[in-house]
């Protein structure tokens, strides 16, 4: 085997497949709370709550109560869920892609770290979540990128590793640790970027 050659594509999820803004969520959950929107957002945005969510250390019900307290929220558990998760658009231009990687013969992963609750949501909503070989979810792995463990379950469940990964994440950390790994990795930031980085490359599929 060509070990230079990729074998297969990794994508994170959110702002590379799917775009998000979590201001939706603060937005739609504020008339029920005693906080306001800004302060939503300082309990839910890439907080240490929602890394501990997101890692699998607490479940979705700790994670509501930890959020009615700190928040005043006085809603549902099923309308708590409908509003902090209905803050996902779909980003067709990499949705094809991986349609297209998949055509050429590659093997196509999602990476992310996310929780049940979003993963159950984006399962529903978004058919194209379906069309990947496998997926490496933080909150199952319990622990999140950038650490070493998270990466090495993506090369477990790929079957490749070094050079023969593809990888495109939004977020430098992410991608540095990749590329520590012999990773091909890509700071996605829009789809004409990525586009030509893979043109350069030769590995832009037809």
């Amino acid at each position: 085997m060509d070990l230079l050659k990729p074998r297969a594509v990794v994508f994170d999820l959110g702002k590379v497949l799917l775009d998000f803004d979590f201001n939706r969520a603060a937005l739609a959950l504020a008339p029920q709370c005693t906080a306001d929107a800004a302060g939503i957002m300082a309990i839910i945005n890439q907080t240490p709550l929602l890394h501990r969510f997101e890692t699998g250390l607490i479940s979705r019900r700790e994670f509501q109560a930890d959020f009615v307290r700190a928040a005043g929220y006085g809603g549902t558990a099923q309308e708590f869920a409908r509003d902090f998760t209905d803050i996902f658009w779909e980003i067709p231009e990499m949705i094809q892609l991986n349609r297209r990687f998949r055509s050429a013969g590659l093997s196509t992963h999602v990476f992310s770290n996310t929780s049940d609750l979003v993963v159950d949501f984006i399962r529903v909503r978004f058919p194209f979540f379906s069309e990947f070989d496998s997926y490496v979810l933080s909150y199952e792995q319990g622990c999140m990128k950038p650490s070493v463990p998270i990466y090495e379950a993506v090369e477990a469940s790929t079957g490749f590793s070094g050079p023969e990964l593809i990888y495109f994440d939004d977020r430098e950390e992410n991608v540095e640790a990749a590329l520590r790994r012999g990773w091909s990795a890509h700071i996605y930031t829009d789809f004409q970027k990525a586009s030509q980085w893979l043109a350069n490359n030769s590995w832009l599929p037809a």
